[in-house]
């Protein structure tokens, strides 16, 4: 019998209602020979940073892995996108939208959903774009500071054909220290087209 292409489903986690969705993206998995690695904490609320973002690809095989796991993992995608006829698609699957116009920034905006949600995982990718950067974007660790929320890391990994949870990481407000540890924690692992810096 082969492993599992993913780990199971903690009992804290906020779980997707279809059970057909999850059983297809593991058997896309299983064929395509990806897996995910590691265990899932099992608590209600976290923050789940994956690196390095280097293709297109990437989105693929992570929403494949958030719905072969079977927890409803949210992404944050702008507004626009979820009001028009993707939105019919994308919010099914735990896409969530951003008001870029809002009073609250985007920081607050999530925090607030934090608060307002007994169980809630978002998964961000920390660099912002799929191009090598030299600064990661600072949102995740302000987010899990202000809403008192673990980072779960996941590292990506091409030449194995892995993502791979790493440790979890809990924001202790100063940002630049903890940047850099969780950053140095994603350098052994390649994308499709780079590594971290």
């Amino acid at each position: 019998m082969s492993p599992p292409v993913v780990p199971p489903t903690p009992p804290s986690a906020p779980r997707l209602k279809s059970r057909f969705w999850p059983w297809l993206s593991r058997g896309i998995l299983r064929l395509s020979g990806w897996r995910l690695l590691g265990e899932l904490p099992d608590v209600p609320k976290l923050i789940l940073i994956g690196a390095p973002h280097s293709s297109y690809w990437d989105g693929l095989w992570g929403l494949l892995m958030k719905i072969g796991v079977g927890a409803e993992i949210n992404i944050m995608i702008k507004r626009e996108v979820l009001d028009g006829p993707l939105g019919i698609i994308l919010r099914p699957i735990g896409m969530i939208p951003i008001n870029r116009k809002a009073a609250l920034n985007v920081v607050g905006q999530m925090v607030e959903r934090f608060q307002q949600n007994e169980r809630m995982w978002l998964g961000i990718t920390p660099e912002g774009t799929r191009k090598q950067v030299k600064e990661w974007k600072s949102g995740f660790l302000r987010i899990a500071h202000e809403a008192n929320v673990p980072i779960q890391t996941l590292f990506i990994d091409y030449p194995t054909k892995t993502f791979t949870l790493g440790p979890v990481v809990h924001a202790t407000g100063d940002h630049d220290a903890d940047m850099l540890k969780i950053r140095a924690l994603f350098r052994p692992y390649r994308g499709k087209h780079r590594n971290t810096e």
